[in-house]
């Protein structure tokens, strides 16, 4: 079931309204726990958005105003020009999962389409409903265009949620020409999938035309007379500038009248019209030219029982049309006509029930990159651990240690030489609040004697002087470990400038293994477009032996456990099932029984090749009985050279995020970092780190 949908369209002004107010109206028969989140709106600050206020109104929703959108269309644009497109996607599903915690539904409205490319909002729209998770309402505008046109925009961007992960639930033709509904609906069911649930509303008047009060927003415009009656509707207007009696035989009912503001004549006379019986109904007038009505027309209004609504403009008659025939109709809190309409039309022409069904039985197992980083990052801030950073000089451990400090994600200490440590951030000009972070230089350190007296006591019996002892608790990656080793910090990140070995092989010696594991190996993580799969061992292990493999799938899938991915394994290898023969198949082959055998519990296929691991249709090829193949989470490579390469290629070629290694099977969390780390490498591999210290 989901608890969340996204509003969409593919042009302003497709009606989102209409389906915002039935579908808010529905959920609001069900519980009084409702929000409403527009991840970007248009206007500024001051200037609350249409639309939320509307629903805000409407539904007497609990939220703040502030709470129910991420940013501006202004400030979005700046994070998109700075590349901070990680930034802007971060702070969205923190907002709407915050929304959500205290929800029993949230309707999500995606952007209007009115100042921007229109390629670059859609992609904006697909990306926030996938990274959020949630299935998609597309509102498509049915206005002025063919059954064919229709259809074609439906296949257009029903594929295009598709085909890149977000899920359909529903497709709305709105303002369909009442005449064509039956065969645009028709058409529709036959060419869309079967679950997406297909409605068609027609265009209605009321709610396609402007009101007076939308009109003299627009216009910024001057009430005189008849304040009462601006939410007349607008159906037609025209210009007063021939004689009166040929004017009055051109008006039509819910007409409004343009015309100069010496024309008292005009005037009376359109406020006459409106009250006989032989003329239609006049929605209001303009005066336009920045001219006021004469004195004597003035006293004569105000004589009036009833006066529709009379503004003043300072545009020249010809401007004033011009504008008015672009403005758009709105639905404004307080016109409760209309809103009622909305309601109605929705209740009418969608199918309340087999919508309420569909977000039952909606499930989503799409999880994107920015969806786990957030989630690991909010994971570490539930629990926070304290993790050592042994290359306190590096600059790409300070930026990082610098956004970790700023999000309060850990508490850390970095080892190296104060002074140098206080240059370094100067000089990057950091804003990272060093009173925030611990420094400890091992030379200098209160700790020193106590650390080398441990690692002496611990590693005598393999012939360790207490001198050697001494000269190795200088080196940065010792008395690291040993902080964590003592419970001085929780864990451990280096790597940045040192090798795989040097970083892991205190940890090996004193902090040791896992009791009932005798393989310490790495996993990566790998965010594709779609999911995140574990990767192991790609770091560490240079030839497993079967046993070795085995422990390897163990801690690999207890380490997607971890992380909130279920484990379903495949045991790699260059054939699949009993196809092949060969020295490494036997390997793989026998690794695959040792884990049945000792955790029969585990989902795991082998051997197995890559693509039938991970592609549904091969996998139902060549292993059609398994619960493994074509949706393999924990990819188990036979050896170091073929899991470090395809890690790479998979990384480089597809763009995919690459998180690790973060070694699994020592007794407390150390991780290494490539030499050829990225800040964010940094950030992640700490984050993973805390994650693991929380199991401890």
């Amino acid at each position: 079931m989901t608890n969340a949908i996204y509003l969409t369209t593919t042009e302003p002004f497709s009606g989102k309204s209409i389906f915002a107010l039935g579908l808010m109206h529905m959920l609001a028969s069900k519980t009084d726990k409702l929000a409403y989140f527009k991840p970007i709106i248009s206007g500024i600050k001051k200037n609350k958005d249409r639309r939320l206020d509307l629903l805000a109104k409407q539904f007497n929703l609990s939220q703040s105003y502030e709470e129910m959108y991420a940013f501006t269309r202004k400030n979005a644009l700046k994070e998109i020009n700075k590349r901070n497109e990680a930034f802007l996607i971060d702070t969205i599903i923190e907002k709407f999962n915050s929304l959500r915690e205290n929800a029993d539904f949230v309707v999500v409205e995606g952007t209007d389409f009115t100042d921007i490319n229109t390629n670059v909002e859609f992609d904006g729209n697909v990306s926030i409903a996938k990274n959020l998770g949630i299935p998609a309402a597309i509102i498509l505008n049915a206005a002025g265009r063919t059954t064919s046109e229709i259809i074609d925009l439906a296949l257009a961007s029903t594929n295009s949620y598709l085909s890149r992960g977000v899920q359909v639930l529903t497709l709305i033709a709105n303002k369909v020409e009442q005449g064509k509904l039956e065969e645009v609906l028709r058409r529709l069911r036959f060419v869309l999938p079967a679950s997406i649930l297909i409605n068609a509303i027609p265009s209605h008047e009321q709610l396609s035309n402007p009101t007076m009060g939308e009109i003299m927003d627009s216009l910024n415009a001057k009430l005189l007379f008849g304040g009462q009656f601006l939410t007349n509707r607008v159906d037609h207007s025209i210009v007063g500038a021939m004689q009166l009696h040929n004017f009055l035989a051109r008006l039509s009912n819910n007409t409004l009248v343009v015309t100069p503001g010496d024309r008292g004549d005009i005037l009376v006379g359109s406020l006459q019209a409106n009250i006989s019986r032989n003329f239609g109904k006049v929605a209001g007038v303009i005066v336009s030219g920045g001219m006021l009505p004469e004195g004597t027309i003035v006293k004569l209004i105000e004589g009036l029982e009833t006066v529709v609504p009379v503004l003043q403009v300072e545009d020249g008659t010809f401007m004033v049309v011009t504008k008015v025939n672009q403005i758009r109709a709105r639905i404004a809190p307080e016109d409760t006509e209309k809103i009622a309409l909305a309601i109605k039309l929705f209740e009418d022409y969608v199918d309340e029930k087999a919508l309420e069904e569909r977000i039952i039985s909606f499930s989503s197992d799409i999880m994107t990159p920015r969806m786990f980083q957030y989630q690991i990052v909010r994971r570490a801030k539930s629990h926070k651990k304290h993790i050592v950073l042994p290359e306190g000089n590096d600059e790409r451990i300070l930026k990082a240690a610098d956004m970790l400090i700023r999000q309060d994600v850990v508490d850390l200490t970095l080892l190296g030489n104060r002074e140098e440590i206080h240059n370094m951030v100067a000089k990057l000009n950091l804003s990272m609040d060093l009173d925030k972070v611990q420094i400890e230089d091992p030379a200098s350190s209160i700790r020193f004697d106590d650390y080398a007296q441990t690692l002496y006591e611990l590693r005598k019996n393999k012939g360790l002087t207490l001198e050697v002892a001494r000269d190795l608790m200088m080196d940065v990656s010792y008395f690291g470990t040993m902080m964590v080793h003592k419970k001085h910090a929780d864990g451990m990140v280096s790597g940045a400038v040192h090798t795989t070995q040097h970083t892991i092989r205190p940890a090996l010696q004193f902090v040791k293994t896992k009791p009932g594991v005798n393989t310490v190996s790495s996993v990566f993580f790998m965010c594709l477009p779609n999911r995140v799969s574990v990767f192991g061992d790609c770091a560490v292990v240079p030839n497993p032996s079967s046993e070795q493999l085995a422990d390897i799938a163990i801690s690999s899938a207890e380490s997607a456990m971890m992380f909130g991915i279920e484990p379903k394994i495949a045991m790699l290898s260059y054939s699949s099932g009993t196809s092949g023969a060969g020295e490494e198949v036997e390997k793989v082959r026998k690794a695959t029984q040792i884990v049945k055998e000792r955790r029969p519990e585990l989902k795991i296929e082998g051997p197995i090749q890559y693509d039938a691991a991970v592609d549904p249709i091969v996998g139902m090829q060549k292993l059609p009985n398994s619960e493994v193949a074509g949706q393999a989470s924990v990819l188990i490579f036979p050896d170091l050279n073929t899991g470090n390469n395809t890690y790479k290629a998979v990384q480089r070629e597809t763009g995919a995020i690459a998180i690790g290694p973060m070694l699994q099977g020592l007794n407390k969390p150390v991780n290494d970092l490539s030499r050829g780390c990225t800040v964010i490498d940094v950030f992640n591999t700490v984050v993973i780190t805390a994650i693991q210290a929380q199991e401890f």
